[in-house]
């Protein structure tokens, strides 16, 4: 978009169905924490197609120096929010089924810390662990996996943790981000490990959210504590939207 901002080149979106699209939830990102994972102030989950999306990031201005660009969006025949629209090709070799990727949104902020999300096994973003999650039911150790995950964390170790694939059902039918699991690894963890990496806080999209969970926070606070930015987020949103909205 802005290469063609910048050339004046018209840009032709031929919009899809967003697989998560039928919920908004999250922290917004904070301008400061900008980066390849996150570009502009949405939240984790935004529910917008990549046309919509494409919309509000010209509409708002997003795009460096405040351009815009000539932007045609061709839109999908019979979509809503309210849609669970299957993805008919993997989007990532380590998102291998919809249950991966409606844990994903929850699960990728492991990727933050100590923890494994399955990468090098059968079942990445669907399981996590850790050698020292010692409450774990379930048992997986990450091997290299060429063209997939040829090095994993934690490879070669002996995880214990759970399997989500029960819980992504739960997601797919309420619409929701799940920070549970995170909640309770940090718990078990944190006295035995550095738990979080430098890569979190631009996974969160700010340094909030680690914080909190430092002061021990409860879901429930962290929760309220996203809803005055999320309600400016989704006042937006509603501006761009070209499908009938989740109830």
């Amino acid at each position: 978009m802005e290469a063609c901002a910048e050339r004046n080149i018209p840009l032709i979106v031929l919009d899809r169905p967003n697989p998560n699209g039928f919920y908004v939830d999250g922290p917004v990102l904070e301008p400061e924490y900008s980066s390849f994972v996150g570009l502009y102030p949405v939240p984790v989950v935004y529910g917008m197609t990549v046309g919509e999306y494409a919309g509000m990031v010209n509409g708002e201005k997003w795009l460096q120096g405040g351009k815009s660009c000539n932007l045609t969006v061709i839109k999908n025949v019979n979509y809503t929010h309210n849609s669970r629209y299957q993805l008919p090709v993997r989007p990532s070799p380590n998102l291998q089924d919809m249950k991966a990727i409606y844990l994903y949104p929850s699960l990728c902020l492991f990727e933050g810390t100590v923890v494994s999300i399955g990468r090098g096994t059968a079942s990445p973003f669907k399981i996590f662990g850790h050698p020292g999650y010692v409450i774990g039911s379930y048992i997986f150790t990450p091997q290299p996996l060429k063209g997939i995950s040829e090095d994993p964390p934690l490879k070669g170790q002996v995880c214990y943790g759970q399997n989500l694939e029960n819980a992504a059902e739960i997601i797919k039918k309420d619409g929701h981000l799940e920070l549970f699991w995170l909640l309770e690894a940090y718990k078990v963890l944190n006295p035995s490990t550095e738990f979080f990496n430098n890569y979190f806080n631009k996974l969160a999209g700010n340094s909030t959210l680690r914080k909190q969970i430092t002061e021990g926070k409860s879901e429930s606070e962290i929760r309220e504590s996203w809803q005055p930015e999320l309600d400016k987020f989704r006042k937006i949103r509603e501006k761009y939207l070209l499908y009938p909205d989740f109830n």
